[in-house]
């Protein structure tokens, strides 16, 4: 009985790896929607696709990052100063980018943009601090989709969204990760409904990586702050002493953030180009081997594993 098992499960991991070994054709006059160039995933993806010969439109924020992802570039990439909390930046971009791509549409969107810090306990933010993550991470995704998705379906397309590992199992990260499971979320729905007119949704869902959002003495100053604007009974209740041990312990993991961003850029890159794209990729050995296999266990389980590795704070039961 083992043997059949075995065999049955080689002979699916086999079929899968001849699948998704299969690229679409005419890559070259293929255009390519990526936000949240100026660093990071979606810089790196950028150049990336560029490199393949793919035409790259790269929506960065600042016209630094622009001129900078430019001059590392060949000249098919052209790049549009795009902020996703503002609609009327979004249907500019959304007109840049219908000129371009012209009768063919927009092959791929990539939903890279996003926004982490201040990383703390739910209790310490601003209401400013959590608007804004959700701005970006969840509302600014969804409105950009929804502007160009008529380009995506002229093309029968790809979009591929970024979340999180974060999206699968909350262990930490505040409001970052309640915006992160919206995206996994609408990803689902969107690709569901959509799925009739040839379009396919992938979501990417990245462990820790060491980028620009996960900088450690910007996350810590920003943590600090967040602390600071706390109101006095939540600062009482957790205590000086959790705080100064939250920080610690978060400098230590920030510090542990794999550099090889290539292992994010890799599966937004296949979802893009491989004829038959996952619906989700895990991008770190951190997701693959401890965050996913949490997602699976029982909540009072995961419970049990998140409280015996927090501090106890000075008000607890």
């Amino acid at each position: 009985m083992w043997f059949y098992l075995v065999t049955l499960v080689g002979l699916y991991h086999l079929l899968r790896w001849y699948r998704e070994r299969q690229v679409v054709s005419g890559l070259h006059d293929k255009y390519v929607f990526i936000t949240g160039c100026d660093s990071g995933f979606g810089n790196l993806l950028a150049r990336q696709l560029d490199r393949r010969g793919m035409r790259v439109l790269a929506a960065c924020l600042t016209e630094k990052g622009a001129e900078q992802l430019r001059s590392k570039t060949s000249e098919r990439l052209e790049t549009v100063i795009l902020d996703v909390t503002k609609t009327e930046s979004i249907s500019a971009a959304t007109q840049w980018v219908k000129e371009r791509v012209g009768d063919k549409g927009l092959w791929g969107l990539v939903n890279n943009a996003g926004v982490l810090q201040p990383f703390a306990y739910i209790e310490w933010y601003r209401p400013e601090d959590y608007m804004s993550i959700f701005q970006v991470n969840l509302i600014g995704l969804t409105q950009v989709t929804l502007s160009m998705l008529f380009l995506v379906k002229k093309a029968r397309g790809r979009i591929v969204n970024v979340s999180s590992v974060l999206g699968r199992v909350a262990l930490f990260g505040g409001f970052y990760s309640c915006s992160k499971y919206g995206v996994e979320a609408f990803s689902d729905v969107l690709r569901r409904e959509i799925q009739a007119f040839g379009v396919k949704v992938s979501i990417i869902e990245p462990g820790s990586f060491k980028t620009r959002m996960t900088d450690v003495e910007s996350s810590i100053e920003k943590v600090k702050k967040a602390w600071e604007a706390a109101p006095e009974h939540v600062k009482e209740s957790y205590g000086q002493q959790f705080f100064d041990d939250f920080c610690s312990t978060t400098r230590r993991e920030l510090m542990k953030c794999s550099t090889n961003l290539s292992l994010v850029t890799d599966c937004m890159e296949h979802a893009l180009i491989s004829a038959h794209p996952r619906t989700r990729y895990s991008a770190g050995w951190d997701a693959r081997f401890l965050f996913i296999p949490l997602s699976y266990l029982p909540t009072s389980l995961v419970d049990y594993i998140s409280a015996i590795s927090r501090g106890k704070p000075a008000q607890a039961a």
